[in-house]
């Protein structure tokens, strides 16, 4: 089937219809390259460090505005909204993409557009997710959808690190309007499909030591030493094969120059577990570890968790994940089924049916030249709209 300029397909009666649409969507989403591309530009260059994501859900907010939605606005936590409204407005599906990166303000953040990648910080987390929330109204109008529920497009702040997905915690508890349905728009991968949450402890370790410098322990005082040290110790806590869990080390900070001693030391970690006992033990483990460091060396040592999710989700054969999963193979796509920390967890506490999906193929992330594939996207944004047709169709329903 050949796309034009409009498709008519609006909502389409059946789930195998759907199926069957996927290569024209996919062709006519690529018709739309400078539109996507120009969203991902003009978002990504806005610098949206977690806690500073206003300027960038203003940018959001303005091009919803721009595209024509009626309902836009933003709240106390700057998170972005959006609302298509469908032509029954009965209920509402929510797709959402987190505005927030690991870049501060003084990172250059321009984005360098060539034939098939586009490369700079954040592109792929999140900003190109966050550009397919902003694509989603011109690409629904080109294929002449029109939804029976009303769509909530948000681009959702303070996700990351400290964050602890607080802007979609705000929404989802303040919410007065029934949600049938949540995806999460991820830029990478395409074929991502999370429909579970892991257990999840989230902080920080951190040392400090007097700055006066002893001569008579010279070359043993070092907050860099009193760190490695707790790491032993975290080395040591056993882990359960089953259920699987683990702990991540992902981030230290110590020291001001090469022939300075590191008065201060930082270890950021996460404890993750498909089990919420396992993780609060080895929570407990870890804050055993750091206190019998401490009482040995005598430093200064601070364990600060900021961060918790409880596993749950919905299972592998709701029909939600069932249709997202058929919709990846008509794609030629093996769904990967990865368990999720992210914004996934805030539908979970509130029995809300969600899935986490990736829009494209790219690598390096949290890297300065982090990058996405252009040509991948055009089957990622077929498929999210795909899984919104279905869910608007009422395939995915329990019943």
């Amino acid at each position: 089937m050949a796309p034009s300029k409009n498709m008519s397909i609006k909502t389409a009666g059946t789930f195998e219809q759907i199926q069957e649409q996927l290569p024209a969507l996919t062709e006519a989403i690529s018709e739309m390259r400078e539109t996507i591309l120009a969203n991902l530009v003009l978002l990504g260059e806005i610098p949206a460090p977690t806690f500073k994501e206003e300027r960038r859900n203003k940018m959001l907010v303005n091009r919803f505005s721009e595209v024509g939605l009626l309902n836009t606005a933003m709240d106390e936590k700057d998170n972005g909204f959006g609302v298509l409204e469908g032509s029954e407005g009965e209920g509402n599906i929510l797709v959402l993409a987190h505005t927030d990166t690991v870049f501060s303000e003084k990172t250059d953040h321009t984005l360098s557009v060539k034939p098939d990648v586009v490369t700079g910080p954040g592109v792929a987390d999140n900003t190109l997710g966050l550009a397919a929330i902003a694509s989603l109204p011109d690409i629904l109008n080109k294929l002449d959808i029109e939804l029976k529920n009303d769509l909530i497009l948000m681009g959702s702040t303070k996700s990351l690190g400290r964050g602890d997905i607080e802007g979609l915690r705000f929404f989802l508890a303040n919410n007065e309007h029934p949600i049938k349905a949540g995806i999460c728009v991820e830029g990478v991968q395409f074929g991502r499909l999370s429909h579970m949450s892991i257990g999840m402890l989230r902080g920080e370790i951190v040392c400090r030591i007097p700055a006066e410098y002893d001569w008579t322990s010279f070359g043993d005082s070092s907050a860099i030493l009193t760190i490695n040290e707790v790491i032993n110790k975290i080395n040591d806590i056993p882990l359960p094969k089953r259920p699987r869990s683990s702990i991540v080390l992902g981030k230290m900070e110590g020291g001001a120059d090469f022939n300075k001693r590191a008065t201060t030391a930082k270890l950021g970690f996460e404890i993750r577990s498909e089990s919420g006992s396992v993780v609060d033990e080895i929570g407990y483990r870890l804050e055993e570890a750091v206190a019998e460091v401490a009482s040995k060396t005598g430093d200064y040592l601070n364990l600060d968790i900021f961060a918790k999710r409880q596993p749950g989700g919905i299972e592998f054969s709701h029909p939600l994940v069932r249709c997202a999963r058929q919709i990846l193979k008509e794609c030629e796509v093996n769904p990967r089924y990865e368990p999720s920390t992210s914004e996934l967890s805030g539908f979970i506490d509130y029995d809300i049916p969600a899935l986490t999906v990736g829009v494209s193929s790219g690598k390096n992330l949290q890297m300065e030249d982090e990058f996405i594939n252009i040509d991948p996207m055009y089957k990622g944004l077929a498929q999210l709209v795909a899984i919104i047709l279905a869910v608007d169709g009422g395939h995915c329903n329990e019943h």
